[in-house]
């Protein structure tokens, strides 16, 4: 097969043609079989991941291409997400670090720290002057956090998790990022590691799946930690702790920013005294909202 298939122009077809019969499910990092294709192809190459077409004439080294040809089928057998096998992931344009302790990172509240802060009708969510603290819970592979302390390059970072493991792969990210002095790992549940802290932020992307849900996922969301999806019957169990507990943790004016995925309409009945405002991305709608201290 690989004296067949010469250039990343091969591969690629021949990605997208195994991995559509395969019925295989995208949405780790990348939301379509092309993408996913275009990705597995450039990473394992080493090559830049943001534009497949400079190089796909290429010519391949029989090495090279073994190695396309292995981790296609890798793909296609194991049917885990392309981030565990290349043990890489990219949010906009920053590399993370992810293996199978951690959830593939992919959270929409990275859109708002990776371009200015800004809400849907591009106001300032926060004057990152008077940002000295931030608190990211469950921060899983300490993506989110590690793109705040970029945002926010004075301010004094906690993150928190629940999973010893996860904390260790974010070890690793901090390292790689050289922000091992900027931001503080704590093991615990929610806010109990912070006790009697306040912050000017809060970041948090809890679990909020719901368990029916979890139990019907495809293999692909089944490789990731039961831990970072699940919560409770209908999901947001956890979002119910954090709003009843954030503001406790938030300094007079400070920020809470959450994902809840789709639960909004529960949320909005449930807590009808909180004002929130809800935050869209270019994918999303009303699955981010933020409450002010």
């Amino acid at each position: 097969m690989t004296d067949v298939l010469q250039t990343p122009r091969d591969f690629l077809r021949y990605a997208v043609s195994r991995f559509r019969a395969a019925k295989l499910v995208h949405g780790h990092g990348t939301t379509s079989v092309v993408d996913e294709a275009a990705f597995l192809i450039l990473e394992t190459l080493h090559l830049p991941v943001d534009d497949i077409n400079p190089w796909l004439d290429a010519k391949l080294l029989a090495e090279e291409r073994k190695c396309l040809h292995d981790i296609i089928e890798a793909r296609i057998t194991t049917r885990k997400p392309a981030a565990y096998l290349l043990k890489k992931t990219y949010m906009h344009g920053i590399p993370f670090y992810v293996d199978e302790r951690v959830i593939v990172p992919r959270s929409y509240i990275g859109d708002f720290l990776v371009n200015g802060m800004l809400g849907s009708e591009g106001e300032p969510l926060v004057d990152a002057d008077n940002v000295s603290t931030v608190l990211d819970i469950c921060t899983g592979s300490g993506c989110l956090a590690i793109l705040a302390a970029n945002f926010f390059p004075d301010a004094k970072i906690d993150a928190t998790d629940l999973s010893a493991e996860a904390l260790d792969v974010a070890r690793i990210n901090l390292q790689d990022h050289d922000l091992e002095s900027h931001i503080t790992l704590h093991q615990g549940d929610l806010f109990a590691p912070v006790t009697g802290k306040r912050y000017d932020l809060i970041l948090a992307n809890p679990p909020y799946v719901a368990k029916a849900e979890t139990e019907a996922f495809p293999p692909e969301y089944k490789a990731e930690p039961l831990l970072a999806h699940i919560s409770g019957e209908d999901g947001l169990d956890l979002t119910r702790r954090i709003m009843k507990e954030a503001p406790n943790h938030l300094t007079k004016g400070g920020l809470l920013i959450c994902e809840i995925g789709t639960g909004r309409h529960v949320i909005e009945n449930e807590f009808p005294e909180r004002e929130l405002m809800w935050l869209d991305t270019e994918l999303s709608k009303g699955e981010v909202f933020v409450l002010r201290g």
